[in-house]
């Protein structure tokens, strides 16, 4: 939205806090994200309705590089396994009271038949960034529209508040790339242990991400080029998430490391973008704080994760569906006949 019009709401939303009956500033942070869903929804009845969470699956050609921790075949495993209801997502997504949509932009292999399953593979896996791009750009931007497709149908089915995970193996390197590209950063600084639990694959992520950059940094112009050579098929639809919901005038929650890596791709290509996104939480992953800060953004909560699957974003939902209640339902000083302070 436009500079200027964002200020005005969010102006009007902060006249209303400091006429409700709390010390001023006093809900911290729940205030601010109060004020954003304002300026977002442009009203100052701002609501959270019909959460969706969005968790998009792709599989990674640089698994030949030997940077992940667990067999690329994880990745068609743990579809299911969010289709029958048994990872920390699922259960998380319960507790936010949000509805969950699980996507196969390309996981390598057969399509899971589950019905929950939504099936929009543009292609079986990225390729590898060490050897070349990792998509085409035509690729890049049709996954991009699969995550732009899937944001406007729940808006248009009421969603308020739209929240975006994924999966993948071999991601994290992914991300690693993308976040040293965007930022400018020593692949050192970025990349972290990952999935792995004690960090010893490090080394091997750190050379892959940077002879993946010196492959494709001279031919690297625009955003969409950055997506298509060193990005992922989910991270490419979280993007498209990211792109609509500013189209729309939805709210997007931001999960952890890779989500924010194509939020931040999302706002290189429309800073718009950026009055849209709630970050979530802060994860492990050393990049993930490095993006936050190139992208001006805090985190809701810093829990030590680093699961992904969007179960950060999910968390999140009852902060911000708290924020907007507390904004609508608290009385003024006035209405409850409360006296206001005299400092």
């Amino acid at each position: 939205m436009p500079l200027c019009e964002a200020d005005a709401w969010i102006r009007r939303a902060q006249d209303r806090q400091n006429k409700l009956t709390k010390p001023p500033g006093s809900l911290g942070r729940l205030e601010e994200i109060a004020n954003q869903l304002c300026a977002i929804q442009q009203t100052l009845e701002p609501v959270v309705r019909n959460p969706a969470i969005f968790v998009f699956a792709g599989d990674h050609g640089v698994c030949e590089e030997g940077v992940n921790a667990y067999p690329q075949s994880v990745t068609g495993q743990m579809v299911e396994n969010f289709l029958r209801g048994g990872a920390a997502i699922n259960a998380i997504a319960r507790v936010a009271d949000a509805e969950l949509h699980v996507v196969d932009v390309g996981v390598i292999g057969s399509p899971s038949r589950n019905p929950k399953l939504l099936i929009r593979r543009v292609a079986s896996s990225t390729r590898n960034i060490c050897r070349e791009p990792a998509m085409s750009a035509g690729e890049a931007s049709a996954a991009m529209r699969v995550g732009m497709e899937c944001a406007e149908n729940a808006i248009r089915n009421g969603t308020t508040v739209l929240a975006i995970g994924e999966m993948g193996i071999g991601n994290t390197t992914i991300a690693s790339a993308l976040c040293a590209a965007l930022t400018d950063s020593d692949p050192a600084a970025v990349c972290g242990k990952g999935t792995a639990a004690d960090g010893a694959g490090i080394p091997c992520k750190v050379d892959a991400v940077r002879r993946a950059l010196a492959l494709h940094r001279p031919h690297i112009q625009t955003p969409l080029d950055l997506l298509a050579r060193l990005g992922g098929l989910e991270i490419a639809a979280m993007c498209g998430v990211c792109m609509e919901a500013e189209r729309s005038r939805c709210a997007v929650l931001i999960d952890g490391f890779i989500s924010t890596a194509a939020a931040a791709i999302a706002v290189s290509m429309n800073p718009a973008v950026r009055d849209y996104l709630i970050a979530a939480h802060e994860s492990t992953e050393p990049g993930h704080r490095v993006l936050f800060q190139s992208l001006r953004l805090r985190p809701l909560l810093q829990l030590q994760m680093r699961l992904g699957e969007g179960t950060g974003a999910a968390l999140a939902i009852p902060i911000v569906r708290a924020a907007a209640e507390t904004f609508r339902r608290m009385a003024t000083f006035e209405s409850a006949g409360v006296s206001e302070s005299s400092a």
